[in-house]
């Protein structure tokens, strides 16, 4: 798969369907992109596919059988479209730490494929709105799914949401308590922690138990 080189060649890029409820055209939204006329395009569609549906298919598609809608807020990045926003301070990360993170079609310094995708879950912004509410979804995530990384925002509980290969299982969070919730070494990070997500949604029928 070529670099898009006209409208139906980037028709075909955002058709292609990465697992039974996403497609790619649902991650190719950017403002950036938008307001300042950059094509958020992959260099190379074919890793970005790949990853794309490593992360649907883990993550995004547990996420929404087990709650419903997932809204997404952020995804792909262009490397030009991040770069920009990096260089202009639109809350981008340099390229080479987006890569394999918000940069889907280039991979990580360790040779890793990975994908995030900023998201929020309606169903459970909507009822869990006090400080620290953010935790019941993480501990949720953490204990069912095969995530690298999770980043928390205040507004919403919305959350970057990483798959990657040969995951680290880190969570952090910019709402309070803001910094690092667990992280590989932290006496919290093994075992199950359903005492803190007494109420959520039971996992998706063949994901149960610890995921380690």
């Amino acid at each position: 798969m070529k670099q898009p080189g006209s409208m139906p060649g980037l028709e075909e890029l955002g058709r292609v369907r990465l697992s039974e409820n996403f497609f790619m055209r649902d991650f190719l939204y950017s403002e950036i992109s938008n307001f300042f006329g950059i094509p958020n395009i992959p260099h190379y569609p074919e890793v970005a596919v790949q990853a794309g549906t490593q992360l649907c298919e883990q993550l995004l598609e547990p996420l929404r059988s087990a709650f419903g809608h997932v809204a997404i807020r952020s995804a792909y990045r262009s490397a030009e479209v991040n770069a920009y926003g990096n260089k202009h301070g639109h809350n981008c990360a340099s390229n080479e730490a987006n890569f394999a993170d918000h940069i889907w079609d280039y991979r990580d310094a360790n040779g890793c494929l990975g994908a995030t995708a900023c998201v929020v879950l309606p169903w459970f912004s909507d009822r869990y709105q006090d400080e620290g509410d953010w935790q019941r979804l993480a501990w949720w995530i953490h204990d069912h799914l095969p995530y690298n990384s999770l980043c928390f925002f205040p507004k919403l509980w919305a959350v970057n949401v990483n798959w990657r290969e040969h995951p680290e299982r880190r969570i952090d969070s910019y709402a309070a308590p803001k910094g690092v919730l667990t992280k590989p070494g932290m006496a919290n990070h093994g075992g199950l922690h359903s005492e803190f997500y007494e109420g959520l949604p039971a996992a998706p029928k063949g994901i149960s138990g610890e995921c380690q």
